[in-house]
């Protein structure tokens, strides 16, 4: 991100770094480059850009990873063909066997199953730790303690970290503060700005927005923790392709407009939700009651799009709402234009069952999307009705 760059407002940078007008055709957009390698001008005489082999290096991911650095206050960015490849290549970057590494007790699903599941194999311990308590957080470092891997807010409990906190004990610990900033997406929250060494998104949910793409993304300030990532990323061929990045690209020159349409209609559909008699509790963290309420409104722009509660009437109780819904669908994922509905326990969480990070099973997620929203309330009233 040049010094200019950095004076531009969010949705200015949004839609002009990394997209200049081609200079050849003078498109506006920029191109699609399909193709797999590049002309050379005699060995090892690259034309302008340096490319050689898409693999290692496209136009079209550059211009995504210069937009995305951008957005969030980092040097740089790589992407990656989901948001789990490139948690692997981070973790497998920053640790070790005998390493260890601290995560949230609510993290995501597929987040845990990688490091209790893959890299557990590989020699690599990890605790989860409710990372709202600091002090928690502290008595779980140990020497070995390479990594603190944070979700603020969590998947799909909604809690809330005070990111320049664990910034500080993790410098404290010799040790990096990763930061997955899917749910709040640069345009609600600034990690870097508060100490984390690393970000990290599934571009899949809210930069990527339309629920047609899956690609992840990797943003530090660290110059040689990201060459380290780009060495792995490069030997594993963990690319995304180019009209990936392209598809992505396009999302996020609305992200924020998206994203104040995402947190206008959470905020009416948690007033509908807050009180009704067959929703036992609300989490999201612009309710005041929320205990992360204050942190929240501290370091994030506004509340977000995501918003879970608990049904009375147990497990059955919950399924029956996600199956009543009609413009809520019955899917994965989040962060989409259309507005989803899931059940953790039995869907995105499933991976947890049975382990310290198991969800309620009378918990409802949903993506809030940018539908009217008094169709939205409607819809969710008729199916608690």
């Amino acid at each position: 991100m040049s010094e200019g760059d950095s004076r531009l407002g969010f949705d200015t940078r949004a839609i002009h770094v990394g997209q200049t007008p081609d200079p050849r055709t003078g498109a506006v957009i920029p191109p699609i480059y399909a193709t797999s390698t590049f002309a050379q001008d005699g060995v090892g005489g690259l034309r302008e850009g340096g490319y050689e082999y898409s693999r290692t290096r496209n136009p079209t991911r550059t211009a995504l990873e210069e937009c995305l650095a951008s957005l969030e206050g980092g040097r740089h960015a790589l992407a990656f063909p989901s948001g789990m490849a490139a948690s692997d290549v981070a973790l497998r970057t920053m640790l070790r066997p005998g390493d260890h590494v601290v995560i949230p007790d609510d993290a995501y699903g597929g987040t845990f199953r990688l490091v209790d599941k893959v890299l557990k194999l590989w020699g690599i311990e990890h605790t989860p730790v409710h990372q709202t308590d600091l002090a928690a957080v502290r008595a779980a470092i140990r020497p070995n303690t390479k990594v603190i891997w944070c979700e603020t807010p969590t998947n799909p409990l909604l809690a809330i970290s005070d990111l320049a906190g664990l910034a500080q004990i993790a410098a404290e610990a010799g040790a990096r503060l990763v930061v997955d900033n899917t749910f709040a997406t640069p345009y609600l929250q600034s990690p870097l700005g508060l100490g984390a060494d690393v970000v990290l998104h599934s571009t899949t949910k809210y930069l990527g927005g339309h629920s047609d793409v899956v690609g992840g993304a990797l943003i530090t300030s660290d110059d040689d923790l990201n060459e380290q990532f780009a060495f792995l990323r490069n030997a594993s061929g963990s690319v995304p392709g180019p009209f990936d990045a392209w598809l992505t690209l396009r999302g996020v020159k609305t992200l924020a407009v998206r994203m104040e349409r995402h947190s206008d209609n959470a905020e009416r559909i948690v007033e509908a939700l807050a009180g009704h008699p067959r929703v036992e509790r609300v989490y999201y963290p612009g309710l005041r009651e929320h205990p992360g309420h204050e942190v929240a409104a501290k370091q994030m722009r506004r509340f977000g799009g995501m918003v879970s509660f608990t049904v009375a009437g147990g497990e059955q109780a919950a399924l029956d709402v996600t199956a009543r819904t009609k413009l809520f669908i019955l899917a994965e994922s989040l962060g989409g234009v259309e507005s989803l509905i899931e059940h953790p326990h039995k869907m995105t969480h499933a991976s947890v069952a049975g382990s310290e990070l198991e969800v309620p099973d009378n918990l409802v997620r949903l993506s809030v999307g940018i539908e009217d929203g008094t169709d939205l309330v409607q819809d969710l009233l008729q199916a608690l009705a």
